[in-house]
């Protein structure tokens, strides 16, 4: 049998704990053999708070779902079906599907070390009143008209010559106003 990566639906919320407990039952199973990797796919996002402080941080890409590595048998799918939280694995007819090596990378996301953050996360909405913090338009104030996060980008619209502008700027060139 080989080592093939399984997808594994876990109750949101608690994939942690059913990594966790997994870990033990396979350790107290004797299933070292057979269950060899457990993975929670997540990704770095920058988190930009109040006054413009970033903090980065690691979120689910999947919520639900955890990733094992394992030689399926009758026993290893019965350490892993029983472990507390988990509901099921993921494949068609009840039958657990392997994912391939292609889909496995694009799950976890695999990047480089020291790139940046694929994504941000703001407390930014339609609405919020901003301050330009650099660029030729640092110390303007304005409220935003439009978000598009996967840009890492925000449309503000902003009084210049007692006209109202809408001006794009990134994320990182507003801070919110409190």
């Amino acid at each position: 049998m080989s080592k093939r990566w399984y997808v594994v639906h876990t109750y949101s919320g608690y994939e942690k704990s059913v990594k966790s407990d997994l870990e033990h039952r396979i350790e107290t199973m004797g299933m070292q053999d057979r269950i060899f990797d457990i993975e929670i796919p997540t990704e770095t996002v920058t988190e930009i708070k109040e006054g413009g402080e970033r903090k980065a941080k690691d979120v689910k890409i999947f919520p639900g779902y955890v990733l094992v590595r394992m030689e399926m048998d009758d026993d290893a799918w019965t350490c892993v079906r029983n472990t507390p939280g988990v509901t099921g694995f993921l494949g068609a007819n009840g039958k657990p599907a392997p994912l391939s090596r292609d889909e496995f990378n694009k799950m976890m996301r695999r990047s480089k070390k020291g790139e940046p953050p694929r994504r941000t996360a703001v407390g930014l909405e339609v609405g919020t009143s901003v301050r330009v913090t650099s660029g030729p338009l640092a110390d303007f104030d304005g409220q935003v008209a439009e978000v598009n996060a996967e840009a890492g980008k925000v449309k503000v619209t902003l009084m210049i010559f007692g006209r109202e502008t809408p001006v794009e700027l990134g994320f990182d060139q507003v801070a919110i106003i409190a």
